[in-house]
C-alpha cells in the first residue's frame, strides 16, 4: 500500500498511516478534561494530531521518538491542517523503510564534509590551520558532527544539518571575502567552524533530538571554548609552540558572542569585526532556511500564508496560486 505523506493530506480526509511522534503533551481544556496534543512527521513535513477526552494511562504507552500508528480525520483549523484523532498507538516494530521520515541535507555529507575541509585547509594562518587539521583528524568528532542538526526544533533540525549549516555560512564567506578587507578572512573561517562545534556534545539523536546533561547544564557555546581549549593544548603538544593568546581569545569570543545579543542567549556582545560577521552570516543562514523549512512543511496547500508561527512571532506568505482559466 503507498504511503500517504504528510504533504498530501487534504482537509476531510480520512487518515491512518504510521508516523514519527516528536513531540507528546496531555493538556487540559477548560473544563478539566484532558486532551492530547501530538506532534506526528515523515520526510514531508509536520502535523499536529489532537485527540479530545483522553486518560493518562491511553498515553503512557507512546513517548517522543516513538513511532505510532495514528488514525482520525483531516480539519482545517484557523488556516492551519490538523488531525483529530481517533486512536493513536505505538508500533513495536521499526518501519521497513526509516527514510520515510527522516529529513535530510540538501546534497549528500560525503560532499559536505569534502567541502567543508577543503575550505578550513585552505587557510593561511599557520597556527589556526594547524588548530583546524587538529579537529578536522578527529575521527569520532567528525563522524559525532554528522549525526548532529543546526537544532533542536528551529534551523537544520536534521542529522547532517550542523555540517550543512557550517558549509553553507563557509561558502557564504567565501563569496563576500573581496567586499571586506578589513576582516580577517582565516579567522572568519575558523569561527565559522566552531561557533556551533559544542552541539556535538549538547545534543543527542536517536529517533530525535535531545538534550544531554551536559548540553542542559552548560550549553554549547560554553562546550564549544571548553572543546576549542582541548585542540589548542593538542596543537601546542603537536608543535612544542604555545598557541597565540590573542588568537586564542578572539576564537573564544566569536563562540560566545555568535548568536549577537544577550536576549538570544549571547554570553557578551560581538566586538570585533569577525565576531559581528559571524553573528550575521550565521542568523542569516538560520533565518532564511527556518523560513524555508517552514513554507515546506506546511501541508495546507490551498492558503497563500502559513499558520502563525509563535516562535518566529509572524505568519510567512507563501504565495498564491496563478488563477486557473
Amino acid at each position: 500500500m503507498t504511503r500517504r505523506f504528510v504533504a498530501g493530506l487534504k482537509d476531510g480526509e480520512p487518515v491512518d498511516e504510521v508516523f514519527l511522534l516528536t513531540d507528546k503533551q496531555l493538556r487540559a481544556n477548560r473544563n478539566a478534561s484532558l486532551y492530547l496534543l501530538a506532534t506526528l512527521r515523515d520526510r514531508t513535513g509536520t502535523i499536529n494530531g489532537l485527540m479530545w477526552n483522553v486518560r493518562e494511562d491511553q498515553c503512557r504507552d507512546f513517548e517522543a521518538g516513538n513511532y505510532v500508528r495514528a488514525k482520525g480525520k483531516v480539519q482545517l483549523y484557523q488556516g492551519s491542517l490538523q488531525v483529530i484523532l481517533t486512536h493513536i498507538q505505538r508500533i513495536e516494530a521499526t518501519p521497513e523503510n526509516t527514510e520515510d521520515f527522516e529529513l535530510k541535507p540538501r546534497y549528500g555529507l560525503d560532499k559536505l564534509i569534502s567541502r567543508m575541509s577543503e575550505i578550513l585547509r585552505g587557510i593561511e594562518d599557520p597556527a589556526i590551520n594547524m588548530l583546524m587539521e587538529c579537529f578536522l583528524i578527529d575521527e569520532n568528532l567528525m563522524q559525532r558532527m554528522q549525526r548532529t542538526g543546526g537544532g533542536i526544533k528551529a534551523h537544520h533540525a536534521y542529522p547532517g544539518g550542523l555540517v550543512e549549516h557550517v558549509v553553507n555560512i563557509l561558502e557564504t564567506a567565501v563569496r563576500i571575502r573581496d567586499l571586506y578587507p578589513e576582516v580577517n578572512f582565516d579567522l572568519l573561517l575558523a569561527g565559522i567552524f566552531l561557533h556551533d562545534i559544542g552541539k556535538v556534545r549538547e545534543m543527542d539523536f536517536d529517533t530525535i533530538f535531545s538534550y544531554t546533561d551536559e548540553g542542559q547544564l552548560l550549553g554549547h557555546m560554553a562546550i564549544g571554548v571548553e572543546m576549542l581549549a582541548e585542540k589548542i593544548a593538542a596543537v601546542e603538544k603537536l608543535t612544542g609552540e604555545r598557541f597565540p593568546d590573542e588568537l586564542s581569545l578572539r576564537l573564544k569570543h566569536m563562540i560566545l558572542s555568535h548568536h549577537g545579543i544577550y536576549e538570544h542567549g549571547s554570553s557578551r556582545l560581538p566586538m570585533t569585526p569577525e565576531a559581528i560577521a559571524l553573528h550575521h552570516l550565521d542568523n542569516l543562514d538560520a533565518k532564511v532556511h527556518e523560513f524555508s523549512r517552514t513554507i515546506n512543511d506546511d501541508p495546507n496547500t490551498d492558503s497563500a500564508w502559513t499558520p502563525f508561527m509563535p516562535r518566529l512571532d509572524r505568519k510567512i506568505f507563501k504565495g498564491r496560486r496563478p488563477t486557473e482559466t
